[in-house]
């Protein structure tokens, strides 16, 4: 009985951040499907690279907002913790001249 030969799976080639940035360029200039011939690509490749670009810049702007936020909460800790040590001082100041 003979072996039967195995066929040999196609690996996926991988691709360099710049190269998709590029690729999407294209595909806005262009458009996607112009864009996916001119490359070789299927036009869904251009179309997830495209998705996940646009929700990486969402993450990032979201990150920069809670930053944003973070800094302000802080500043403002900060203000309440000196308003409360001033009350503390004046209280102690007072409490003692009523003695």
């Amino acid at each position: 009985m003979a072996k039967q030969a195995t066929p040999m799976k196609k690996t996926r080639a991988r691709y360099s951040d710049a190269y998709r940035e590029e690729a999407l360029a294209l595909a806005d200039r262009v458009g996607t499907a112009a864009a996916a011939r001119e490359l070789g690509l299927q036009p869904s490749q251009l179309y997830q690279w495209r998705a996940k670009a646009q929700q990486k810049k969402n993450t990032s702007e979201r990150e920069q907002s809670l930053a944003d936020e973070n800094a302000r909460l802080k500043r403002q800790l900060a203000e309440m913790s000196e308003e409360l040590a001033i009350t503390k001082k004046a209280a102690v100041y007072f409490a003692k001249s009523l003695k």
